[in-house]
C-alpha cells in the first residue's frame, strides 16, 4: 500500500493563519501612491465580515491627496491649541488592571524607544500623538463610521470589518494602523469630510506601503500566551 502524500503548506488555512499573525500595526510609510482598485478589491472583500441579520453597519471614507493633506493640517493645528480630545465613545474602561496597565506602558516604551527616544521623554511622546494626526505619513487614510443608534454588537461586527480590512491590506503588500486618536477630533473629522453630524467615527486606519527600513515598523509588542487567555474545559 503506497503511503498517504504529505500535505504542502499551501492550503489556504496555513495560508491565512500566517497572514493572520504576521500583521503588525506599521508607523512609517513610503512615499508611494496606493492604487485605489487595490483598497477597493480589499474593502470589497472586507465586507463578507458576519452581522447580524446581514446589516453590515460598517461605512468607511477614503481620504488620499490633497484632502487627506487638509485634513492632517487641520487635525494637528487642532492639536497644537491644546484642543482636548473629545471621542464619540470610550475605547477602554477609566481604570485598567495591572496586568493590562503593563501591556499599555511597555507598548508606548516601546514605539518610542524605536523611534530613538527614552520612554519617560513627555516631549517624544507628545511628539508621537502629533504624528498620529499626520497618519504617520500614509498616503491613505479610512475613516470608520457608524450610525448614531449603534450599539456593542454593532461595534463587535465593524471590528471584523475592520480585521478583514487589515488582514487583505497585508495579503496586498501594504501595511495600517488603526487609530483611535485620531477619532478623538470626531467633530473634525465630520466637519471636514462631510460626515453626517450624527454619525459615530468609530476609528481612522493609516494606509499605505511600509518603510520596512524605519525601525519603528520591527517592533512588534510581545502578545499574550495561549495559557493567558484559553481555558480549556
Amino acid at each position: 500500500m503506497s503511503e498517504a502524500p504529505v500535505t504542502a503548506h499551501t492550503d489556504p488555512v496555513y495560508d491565512g493563519l500566517s497572514l493572520i499573525a504576521s500583521r503588525h500595526c506599521k508607523r512609517a510609510f513610503l512615499d508611494r501612491p496606493v492604487p485605489r482598485d487595490v483598497l477597493a478589491e480589499v474593502l470589497l472583500a472586507a465586507g463578507q465580515a458576519p452581522s447580524s441579520r446581514n446589516i453590515q453597519p460598517w461605512r468607511v471614507t477614503v481620504v488620499t491627496g490633497t484632502t487627506l493633506d487638509a485634513l492632517t493640517r487641520t487635525l494637528r493645528e487642532a492639536f497644537d491649541r491644546g484642543e482636548s480630545p473629545r471621542p464619540d465613545y470610550a475605547n477602554r474602561p477609566p481604570t485598567l488592571d495591572d496586568t493590562a496597565a503593563e501591556r499599555a506602558r511597555t507598548a508606548l516604551s516601546g514605539v518610542l524607544r524605536a523611534k530613538g527616544h527614552a520612554p519617560d521623554d513627555t516631549t517624544a511622546g507628545r511628539a508621537h500623538l502629533r504624528d498620529n494626526l499626520r497618519f504617520y505619513g500614509a498616503p491613505a487614510a479610512l475613516v470608520c463610521h457608524l450610525p448614531a443608534d449603534a450599539v456593542p454588537a454593532t461595534f463587535l461586527e465593524t471590528g471584523l470589518f475592520l480585521q478583514n480590512t487589515m488582514l487583505g491590506l497585508v495579503a496586498r503588500g501594504l501595511g495600517s494602523c488603526p487609530q483611535f486618536s485620531v477619532a478623538g477630533y470626531a467633530d473634525a473629522l465630520r466637519r471636514k469630510l462631510d460626515i453626517d453630524a450624527d454619525r459615530i467615527i468609530v476609528c481612522t486606519l493609516a494606509v499605505g506601503h511600509p518603510d520596512e527600513t524605519a525601525p519603528v515598523n520591527r517592533f512588534v509588542p510581545r502578545r499574550a500566551g495561549l495559557e493567558e487567555y484559553v481555558r480549556w474545559s
